[in-house]
């Protein structure tokens, strides 16, 4: 097969993510409610036919290492994720179409699908919650599903037709991990933080006035998440400003990043979500919030805001694939760190002025270890949706078993094949909160507990930052801190005790 001009397609690569992200700006922004995928992939087919996918993987297998072969590998799990993409976009096109424009009517009103849990955070009703869920899952399972299920079966045959066992070989080769040793790894998690859960947990659901744990159903989370008990200590007004200020507390002027454009305004269509578009990195990185108040509002902003300043401080003179591409593991791990502040008890009383932060604080710690075990659950059950030969029959018993035990909540199956993030992005959100907490660590003992308003700080960040996602999480963490990436630390900020788990 005749070699790849990589400059080449290096160029013509860094258009079509630019193309992309911004068709997912416009959709999910609210903008216009269709997202056309299909001309993106059009206009850039080569960059994901057969022939160019082989020769990135004998460019990578013939690498030598270093940052070579690092380049390598990243362009050839960009071209992988984009031939699935280009093969399923049909499917995902529809869903996004059906997700932006179909309405339930429940609990005596019309809602839009995507604002479902906006309205169940902000419900006070058990029933009408569930009502709620009823109906979006009967739309999930009648409209949404057959799509879901298409695109998986599809991605499962090309990593077949492309020479590997099945999706979670590919995807343990191109990520260059052990996605189970992770899964153990995620095991002793579990295990570790298995006692200790109800006492965190139990206690908020009960002030909430929820169902403790056990008894508490999918459609009640949005509301534990809401936490609007808490809504006079985390003010919308003050949204914004929270975060404007603790960039600035690093040394950063939001204004005076030409880069960064922040949009809060309100549309009917708007994903509930924040996120981060970084169309062009780091020339042109975008914020997207749609406020509904309340301490997840600023998680979901923070979460977001870091990703923000990664991307809009990395080294513009790092080729494509460091600075758009890479072990996203990286840049997670700067989005919860970020999060992280809305559980501080300095930040708290710096920036938002409160005065008794310990509600604020442990509430935010369980909602924490809540997402924590369900991500936990879900690599194990990717593993399994994902093996080399999958009974997809069984699985939805399977994913409402895993997560319903992991998290003590009664997890309906309708979602088995819709919350499943491609390419086991599962693994970079796993990896990125154990890396959260020796960034936090290492912060705290340089700069003080205070170091969010430390400009020395910020330039030690900035470091970090502008180095785009050239190193994985396990390198970058070696080469900053001369640390191996665990998640005892990660349990330790649970009050746990380690102790033997049998991670066979």
């Amino acid at each position: 097969m005749a070699a790849i001009d990589l400059a080449g397609y290096r160029d013509q690569a860094e258009e079509f993510v630019a193309e992309l992200d911004r068709e997912y700006l416009e959709h999910l922004s609210g903008r216009k409610p269709e997202l056309a995928l299909e001309p993106v992939y059009d206009r850039h087919a080569r960059l994901f036919d057969r022939a160019a996918v082989e020769a990135l993987r004998e460019a990578s297998e013939a690498a030598a290492g270093g940052d070579a072969g690092r380049a390598a590998r990243y362009l050839l799990q960009f071209a992988v994720d984009g031939l699935l993409g280009r093969e399923t976009r049909a499917e995902s096109e529809r869903a996004a179409e059906l997700e932006a424009t179909l309405e339930v009517e429940a609990a005596g009103r019309c809602v839009p699908y995507r604002q479902i849990p906006v309205e169940q955070a902000n419900e006070t009703d058990a029933g009408a919650r569930a009502e709620l869920e009823s109906a979006r899952d009967s739309l999930l399972d009648e409209k949404l599903n057959p799509l879901h299920v298409t695109a998986l079966e599809r991605s499962h045959e090309l990593c077949r037709e492309l020479g590997w066992a099945g999706y979670a070989d590919a995807y343990s080769q191109l990520r260059a991990l052990d996605l189970e040793a992770l899964a153990a790894a995620c095991r002793g998690f579990l295990a570790e933080t298995d006692d200790v859960y109800p006492g965190l947990v139990d206690p908020h659901l009960e002030e909430a006035g929820l169902p403790l744990l056990g008894e508490l159903r999918r459609s009640d989370m949005p509301r534990f998440f809401r936490a609007p008990e808490l809504d006079r200590g985390f003010p919308a007004e003050r949204l914004l400003a929270s975060f404007e200020a603790t960039v600035s507390g690093l040394g950063i002027e939001l204004d005076n990043q030409p880069g960064v454009h922040v949009d809060a305004e309100e549309r009917p269509t708007k994903s509930p979500r924040a996120f981060c578009a970084p169309v062009r990195v780091p020339d042109e990185v975008h914020l997207v919030i749609a406020p509904i108040g309340g301490r997840d509002d600023y998680a979901a902003l923070m979460h977001e805001g870091g990703h923000t300043e990664h991307y809009a401080n990395v080294d513009a003179s790092l080729g494509f694939e460091f600075r758009h591409l890479g072990d996203n593991a990286v840049t997670e791990s700067f989005a919860f760190l970020f999060e992280h502040l809305t559980e501080d008890a300095e930040w708290l009383r710096a920036v938002l002025r409160t005065d008794d932060a310990e509600e604020a604080i442990a509430h935010a710690r369980a909602s924490r270890l809540v997402l924590m075990r369900r991500y936990a659950a879900k690599i194990a059950y990717e593993l399994e949706l994902h093996a080399a030969d999958p009974d997809l029959a069984t699985m939805p018993a399977r994913y409402a078993e895993l997560l319903g035990t992991a998290t003590r909540v009664r997890w309906p199956e309708v979602a088995w094949a819709s919350d499943v993030d491609a390419g086991f992005y599962v693994a970079c959100y796993l990896r990125a909160w154990a890396l959260a907490a020796l960034w936090r660590r290492a912060l705290r003992e340089r700069f003080g507990e205070r170091w969010f308003a430390s400009p020395e700080a910020g330039e030690w960040l900035r470091g970090l930052w502008s180095q785009g996602q050239r190193l994985n999480a396990e390198e970058l963490l070696a080469d900053e801190l001369g640390s191996e990436l665990e998640f005892g630390a990660l349990a330790g900020e649970f009050g746990t005790e380690r102790r033997a788990v049998d991670e066979g």
